[in-house]
């Protein structure tokens, strides 16, 4: 392997992943309690919002569940999206809309 190649190769083997371009509130305490990622929990609350960006995440316990909370906006539609995603079933508790 020439020395390019090699830096090459170990610039991607160390890269750190990227942090997510959206606010968090995801307390580790309760982390530990999950058995669904984040990454799972943001693919299935985008499924359900097609088009959408995450504005904002909140892991947290509402109505005795503990859920991934996700504020999602769709350019050129007007409020957010909040779609819960059981943090342990990863099935869909709740989506609002919310004008703003």
């Amino acid at each position: 392997m020439n020395t390019l190649a090699g830096i090459a190769f170990m610039a991607i083997l160390f890269q750190q992943p990227a942090a997510p371009a959206y606010k968090r509130d995801v307390p580790d305490s309760l982390v530990s309690k999950t058995k669904i990622t984040e990454d799972s929990a943001r693919a299935i609350a985008l499924r359900r919002v097609p088009g959408g960006t995450i504005q904002e995440l909140e892991l947290e316990r509402e109505d005795g569940k503990l859920v991934y909370s996700f504020d999602i906006k769709v350019a050129g539609k007007a409020g957010i999206t909040e779609v819960q995603v059981d943090a342990v079933t990863g099935k869909i508790v709740a989506v609002e809309h919310e004008s703003s």
